[in-house]
C-alpha cells in the first residue's frame, strides 16, 4: 500500500508525527507502509519496528541508520517513539469502519 492509502487517522499519528520531528523518520515509515496491506497491518508493523528501536543497542544503531543529517539525541529519538506509540495506540481505539479513508 502507499501512505495515502493509510487512513487519515493513521497517518495524521504516524507520518506527519515523525515529519514534525525529522523528515528521515517519514522516510522509514513511509517505506514501510510498502509492505502492508492494511491500516491495522501497517500499525502493528510501525509497533514493532518501533518496540525494535527502542531497546538499548537497537536504539543507538537506529540513530545511526535513519539519521542523515543532524541526527537527534538518544533522549529525543526515545520520546518521539514513545509518543508514535501512544498515537498508535490511540488510533486502535477507533474502529476500522469509523476510520476515514478519503481521498487526499
Amino acid at each position: 500500500m502507499d501512505t495515502n492509502d493509510l487512513s487519515q487517522e493513521t497517518y495524521t499519528a504516524i507520518i506527519d508525527t515523525a515529519e514534525r520531528f525529522h523528515h528521515d523518520l517519514t522516510l522509514q515509515f513511509g517505506v514501510l507502509a510498502g509492505d502492508c496491506k492494511t491500516d491495522n497491518e501497517y500499525l502493528d508493523e510501525s509497533e514493532s519496528m518501533i518496540k525494535e528501536w527502542l531497546t538499548d543497542w537497537d536504539l543507538e544503531e537506529a540513530i545511526m541508520d535513519i539519521f542523515f543529517d543532524n541526527p537527534p539525541s538518544k533522549k529525543d529519538f526515545k520520546k518521539i517513539l514513545d509518543r508514535l506509540l501512544i498515537n498508535i495506540e490511540n488510533v486502535r481505539k477507533t474502529p476500522i469502519e469509523k476510520r476515514k479513508f478519503d481521498l487526499w
